[in-house]
């Protein structure tokens, strides 16, 4: 819905995306998310603040962190009575953690918050299967002598097999990048077409490097300072040379260089009311006006990142707006794939009328309004933190600008999408 008080984002910050089991391998998720927050705090001078909540998430968590956002919470300088708590929405849930916190904010509840994210496949929950599990907790309710010999004797060795998270849809069994695959090879795009739309996202991120645009978002973590896939230098030529690495029987065109890498990072946002942000000598850089979640039935047949073509639609119906309204639209990058089929899908008269009950097509994106920074095939995609590090991206892009509109899209698993409107400070 849409917010019926403004809602400003203040600003961002976050750790530089590192290459999983690399970097930040001996930091846990919690210690990583700790320390974007930290730096946020810091940043604005918040040390000892109490903040009216705090709404964090992590895609790949352990059990022992259930109660991730409060214990990060307690790990910070904030004030220990600081509520925080936990969100979920695959690669869309700092994204989520923004717009539930900035309806708390329009409705009154609170003044001020933080969302945020954090993900990092090198503390992953590695697990033992459901049969050892049920053993184990019989053999622990066991009694008497006997019965632990009996339970004891039900276990095979084949039970100390290790279960490791995998990336994929429990219901087709499917990894995104295979689900990826169906979609360009529905909507007809070549690997060419991918590794250019790559190639063009790292030569934005380079540039904005060179530009120093990421400097103010990025707090250094153990010694690194910047994220580690722009690649400035890159081409097409070399991209070309990259096998499939999703689909094996000739077909495949999504490769290891036009396909986000598996990525350790976090990143957190503080959004407040005119009101606390005035009182506290804050900067407004942009409005968070609306938001929007959506699913498609991919079990069924849908493309698996599809999701944000109807998110979006939705959007611009209710906020009665067309592409031509936005001087930036931000597209999170999973695959050059996933992006490319989105953009088809809006210009496709027959997909709009059929997939998302609309008179016409919404038309075409024009690029130079495209991702301009470069996006997650450039800088990196830690899942639970990339819609904190676009929000704070397209508040600096609509800071200082008249009259100006941004537009996020982040596709997840599960077949969701996120979309949100966010606007200049008049």
């Amino acid at each position: 819905m849409k917010l019926s008080r403004d809602v400003y984002v203040v600003g961002g910050k976050r750790t530089p995306f590192v290459k999983s089991m690399t970097s930040y391998k001996d930091i846990s998720t919690q210690d990583l998310m700790i320390m974007s927050l930290n730096a946020l705090v810091e940043k604005f001078k918040l040390e000892g603040k109490l903040i009216g909540d705090v709404g964090l998430g992590a895609i790949m968590n352990r059990s022992s962190g259930w109660n991730l956002a409060r214990e990060s919470v307690l790990g910070t300088k904030l004030d220990p009575r600081t509520p925080a708590y936990n969100v979920a929405r695959a690669c869309g849930t700092s994204l989520e953690a923004a717009n539930q916190i900035a309806l708390k904010i329009s409705a009154g509840q609170i003044e001020v918050g933080i969302a945020g994210g954090v993900d990092t496949n090198s503390d992953l929950p590695v697990e033992i299967s459901r049969g050892t599990s049920l053993k184990l907790l019989g053999l622990a309710q066991a009694k008497s002598v006997g019965d632990k010999l009996k339970a004891i004797t039900q276990f095979k060795p084949s039970d100390i097999k290790l279960v490791f998270p995998a990336v994929v849809e429990p219901r087709t069994g499917k990894s995104m990048g295979q689900h990826t695959e169906l979609m360009v090879q529905e909507f007809k795009l070549t690997q060419k077409e991918q590794d250019e739309f790559a190639v063009k996202s790292h030569h934005k991120a380079a540039k904005a490097y060179q530009e120093g645009f990421y400097d103010e978002f990025l707090v250094p973590t153990n010694g690194i300072k910047k994220d580690a896939f722009t690649r400035g230098d890159t081409t097409v030529e070399k991209m070309s040379k990259l096998k499939p690495a999703f689909d094996f029987s000739g077909k495949g065109t999504l490769t290891a260089g036009n396909s986000t890498p598996l990525t350790d990072g976090s990143a957190a946002v503080l959004l407040s009311s005119k009101e606390y942000a005035e009182k506290n000598n804050l900067p407004m850089l942009a409005k968070f006006v609306d938001a929007e979640a959506t699913a498609v039935d991919f079990v069924k047949g849908d493309g698996l990142l599809m999701a944000p073509t109807q998110a979006v639609a939705n959007l611009l119906k209710r906020n009665n707006l067309n592409f031509d309204d936005f001087d930036f639209i931000e597209i999170h990058e999973a695959f050059a794939g996933q992006v490319l089929c989105t953009l088809k899908a809006w210009e496709s008269e027959d997909y709009c009328k059929t997939k998302l009950g609309l008179e016409k097509a919404l038309g075409s994106i024009k690029e130079e309004r495209l991702n301009i920074k470069g996006s997650s095939l450039a800088v990196g995609h830690p899942f639970a933190a990339t819609g904190a590090r676009i929000i704070a991206q397209l508040a600096k892009l609509l800071s200082g600008k008249k009259k100006s509109r941004g537009l996020i899209s982040i596709c997840t698993a599960g077949g969701m999408g996120v979309a949100a409107i966010m606007e200049s400070v008049d």
